[in-house]
């Protein structure tokens, strides 16, 4: 198969700024004033290669500070695996200084009385003039800060080789007939046409970019967000999930239990085509030392050009005492300070979860990430992702990729009884 072109790997385009420079100020600290100043244990799941490298960022700005970082990263795409190692950790009373949490799950954090408060710093930093409306909202417990915004996220997207584009001699696809149209030709040229991973988190992001291009936003919100009995059984849901199934069409027969980011290299390789998979993918393209809009093609998922679906990563702070605590704050505080927010979303792929930084570092990806959000943001178009963990309870999340993934991967199961799953699915949740 065609990779691509090969003077794309002549030279580093990681930022000047940012990454160097926290990479810089961690040299110069000596391992004995690392830990003068207390320790901070963080547990993620930023383990691919752009993420990992994204979260280093944060480790070199704490250690230029004089604090220490215990990296407690727990592998797997979606969360879930980290999120079973800190519930058993946090119930038995020794939980980490901060952890990757997200939406609705702070609250449930928050309720029972694990997390500390971080007003102070919040206080300090004028984060409630830093961050949207809608950012701010879901970092607060009971009117509190709790958690950190690291980024913002764009769930619906869709990456591709534009080398296989050409070969298969069709256009970038804007609506899902496209999509189905150029799979086609894709497939007879001999590439495969969509590169997946067989994963629930990852059939269930697949499954609302297409509910969410199938129903618009107003129908998103109320089946996967507000979780309506009337439109998780409805006529609009079942084509979503019989046009969902379609796609296994264009997939290959060896994405069982594939991560994401071995999909995303299959589009890097030229093995594939496209892939639908939220901006963390750029993350590869950029570790990878390729340039968007030359080396590979980013475009909002067919038919969901007016919508944005946002999956926001958060750092939630526990309750710590003493020089952990001391840590923790300066952890909180460095999170939204410029350095952080522009070297971490340029390695990640995602764009700063403060608007008023320069973009002008950014890709235009990113570029048009942020334009997109503002303005859905304004127009109603903004969405929280079910399949990230933004919408509802990890536990109806859970219910629902498995009738998502279930259903993909069953021969015999029809789009009807799937909808009728769903909907006794979120009934018994709620």
């Amino acid at each position: 198969m065609p990779s691509f072109k090969r003077n794309c790997f002549t030279a580093t385009r990681f930022p000047r700024t940012g990454l160097a420079l926290a990479t810089a100020l961690a040299a110069s600290v000596s391992l004995t004033s690392a830990h003068a100043a207390g320790e901070v244990e963080v547990l993620h799941w930023w383990t691919s290669g752009g993420e990992a490298r994204a979260a280093n960022v944060l480790k070199d700005l704490m250690e230029a500070e004089g604090y220490g970082w215990q990296d407690f990263a727990v592998a797997g795409g979606g969360g879930e695996t980290a999120m079973t190692v800190l519930k058993s950790r946090a119930m038995s009373g020794n939980p980490p200084s901060a952890a990757q949490i997200k939406g609705p799950e702070i609250q449930e954090w928050g309720e029972l009385g694990l997390l500390g408060e971080l007003d102070e710093v919040a206080d300090a930093e004028g984060w409630d003039d830093l961050l949207p409306e809608t950012v701010a909202d879901i970092m607060r417990y009971d009117g509190q800060y709790v958690a950190v915004p690291v980024n913002v996220h764009r769930v619906n997207w869709l990456w591709a080789n534009p080398d296989v584009l050409e070969q298969a001699g069709v256009e970038m696809p804007t609506t899902l007939d496209e999509l189905f149209a150029a799979g086609e030709a894709i497939r007879e040229a001999g590439f495969i046409p969509l590169a997946h991973g067989g994963q629930a988190w990852q059939d269930a992001t697949v499954f609302e970019t297409v509910l969410l291009a199938t129903g618009g936003t107003e129908f998103f919100q109320r089946a996967l967000v507000d979780l309506d009995p009337e439109a998780l059984g409805s006529e609009q849901m079942i084509e979503a999930l019989e046009t969902f199934k379609r796609l296994r069409e264009l997939m290959d027969d060896d994405m069982s239990g594939r991560d994401w980011n071995i999909a995303t290299s299959m589009v890097i390789n030229g093995d594939a085509a496209m892939q639908l998979m939220g901006d963390w993918a750029k993350g590869e393209f950029t570790a990878a030392e390729l340039t968007a809009g030359e080396d590979y093609l980013c475009a909002a998922a067919p038919g969901t050009a007016d919508a944005f679906t946002f999956n926001i990563d958060s750092l939630a702070m526990f309750r710590v005492e003493g020089e952990e605590h001391e840590a923790q704050q300066a952890l909180a505080r460095l999170v939204l300070e410029p350095t952080f927010q522009e070297a971490f979303n340029l390695a990640k792929g995602s764009i700063p979860a403060r608007p008023d930084l320069d973009m002008s570092e950014f890709d235009a990806c990113a570029r048009q990430s942020l334009e997109d959000f503002q303005r859905t943001a304004e127009e109603g178009g903004l969405v929280p992702s079910m399949a990230h963990g933004m919408a509802v309870r990890a536990d109806v999340q859970g219910a629902i990729f498995d009738v998502v993934t279930n259903y993909f991967n069953a021969r015999d199961m029809e789009a009807e009884q799937a909808a009728q799953r769903m909907v006794n699915a979120a009934q018994a949740a709620l």
